[in-house]
C-alpha cells in the first residue's frame, strides 16, 4: 500500500513515463518496472527507499548474498552499470525461483497487460509485458531484459505437469 514519489524522469533506458512529483502505488511501480521494464519505476522504488538508491543496492547485494548469489553483484537500482553489474545462469535461476515464492510478484510477471495510473487517476499508462512467450505452453512468467554488454536475456518459468499429476516449475536462462 506504500505511495512513491517520482524524483527522477527521462532515466536512461525504457521509460514508461512518469514525471517528477507525481505519485504512483508501490504495486504499480513493480508492474512497471516487470511488464515494460520501465526504467524510471526501478528508480522510484530505489529513490523512496530509507537512505535512498545508495541503501537500497546495498540491501540488493545482502539479499544475493542470503539466496546464495555467489556470482552476482548489483551497483545500480536499474542494472545499467555493466562493467560492475553480473550474475551468471545459475545465480537468475536461484534468484528468479526465490521471487515466484512471493505471490505478488508471481501474478505480476504473469501479466500480459495492464493500466496503471498516478494516484490523481490523471495520468495513466498501459503496460504490456515485453515476454512474447508469456502463455504459450504453461510460460507464465517472468522478465526479459537486454543491455549492452549483456545482450539479450530471458528468465522464464514454465508450468509442467509430470505423469503422476504433479506440477512443476521450471526455470528456464536464456544469456
Amino acid at each position: 500500500n506504500d505511495v512513491l514519489r517520482i524524483r527522477a524522469e527521462n532515466v536512461e533506458g525504457v521509460n514508461v513515463g512518469f514525471k517528477i512529483g507525481q505519485r504512483v502505488r508501490f504495486v504499480d511501480a513493480l508492474y512497471a518496472m516487470l511488464l515494460p521494464s520501465g526504467n524510471d519505476a526501478a528508480l522510484a522504488v530505489a529513490q523512496n527507499y530509507p537512505g535512498g538508491e545508495g541503501e537500497f543496492v546495498e540491501k540488493m547485494n545482502e539479499k544475493a548474498k542470503i539466496l546464495n548469489l555467489v556470482n552476482t553483484n548489483f551497483a545500480d537500482s536499474i542494472g545499467l552499470e555493466d562493467s560492475q553489474d553480473y550474475t551468471t545462469p545459475l545465480d537468475l535461476t536461484r534468484l528468479a525461483s526465490a521471487a515466484l515464492e512471493n505471490k505478488i510478484f508471481a501474478n505480476i510477471v504473469a501479466t500480459k497487460e495492464i493500466e496503471i495510473s498516478d494516484l490523481t487517476g490523471a495520468n495513466k499508462y498501459l503496460l504490456k509485458n515485453l515476454n512474447r512467450l508469456l502463455g504459450v505452453s504453461g510460460v507464465n512468467g517472468i522478465k526479459t531484459g537486454t543491455t549492452t554488454e549483456a545482450g539479450q536475456v530471458l528468465v522464464t518459468s514454465k508450468e509442467e505437469v509430470n505423469s503422476s499429476g504433479n506440477k512443476h516449475t521450471l526455470i528456464i536462462v536464456v544469456m
